[in-house]
């Protein structure tokens, strides 16, 4: 039969009393089966292993909520019999899958706006329960702004605004470009502070002779000399003649 193990020091005044109810209709306590021990010797207090829907350590009144253990070194925290989270052996918190209009991370009083995971190696963000961004398992990162669904963004790899008629040219600003340089009228090569992945990208950008803009040219990139380090483009007008220019934008995309 299941057995009380009181411990402790013996030499103690306290008292531990057990009292009956003031009722007239018996009380039960209902010890553990053979698996379980209420108290052991060392004072520790254990359980069953339990099940999502039937956890070891619940309430009387909600007996599929409360905590279980799956498996060894494993705590699962489970809610109206299905678990909801565990602490794996590696001390990490596994969470449900979730979904858009139910994130399994999320805040008390925003239940349809946080973080999910639709499939394996992949990271969702959900916010009034659509899904507006996603990290998939290529690494890719998706967003939803005005499309309707999430789709694979493309970043800038590279920018600069530079002004191209002094020698080397000064840059106003930039991102991922170390250097701009001037080798003749209108022939200035970015150098990247770090190297695309291939040469495959796309060069878009602008460029004015005049501070106010109000004459622009043409920029041409020289596809021999493309690579993933480097970059040389041209300015020229509309016949070909090259011109230093004051104003040259330009961004990289891959």
């Amino acid at each position: 039969m299941s057995k009380i193990a009181l411990a402790g020091n013996a030499s103690g005044t306290g008292t531990i009393t057990l009292e009956s109810p003031n009722t007239n209709t018996d009380f039960t306590i209902n010890l553990p089966a053979a698996s379980g021990t209420l108290v052991t010797t060392g004072g520790t207090v254990t359980f069953g292993a339990g099940t999502a829907a039937a956890p070891s350590i619940t309430n009387t009144t909600d007996t599929n909520t409360g905590i279980y253990f799956p498996a060894a070194d494993t705590l699962g925290v489970t809610t109206g019999g299905t678990e909801a989270l565990r602490v794996n052996p590696s001390g990490q918190v596994e969470f449900r899958s979730g979904t858009a209009a139910l994130p399994s991370v999320t805040n008390s009083g925003d239940l349809n706006t946080g973080v999910y995971f639709s499939a394996a190696d992949t990271v969702d963000i959900a916010t009034g329960g659509t899904q507006r961004a996603q990290f998939d398992s290529s690494g890719n990162f998706k967003f939803n702004s005005g499309y309707g669904s999430a789709a694979t963004a493309y970043g800038c790899r590279a920018w600069v605004n530079f002004d191209g008629t002094v020698s080397p040219p000064t840059i106003r600003g930039s991102g991922n470009v170390s250097s701009v340089t001037r080798a003749a009228t209108g022939d200035y090569t970015i150098t990247f502070t770090n190297a695309m992945p291939d040469a495959n990208y796309a060069v878009t950008g602008t460029a004015a002779v005049a501070a106010s803009g109000a004459v622009a040219r043409i920029i041409s990139p020289v596809p021999t000399d493309i690579t993933t380090t480097t970059l040389r483009v041209r300015t020229s007008n509309d016949t070909g003649v090259f011109d230093n220019c004051v104003v040259v934008s330009i961004a990289i995309f891959r």
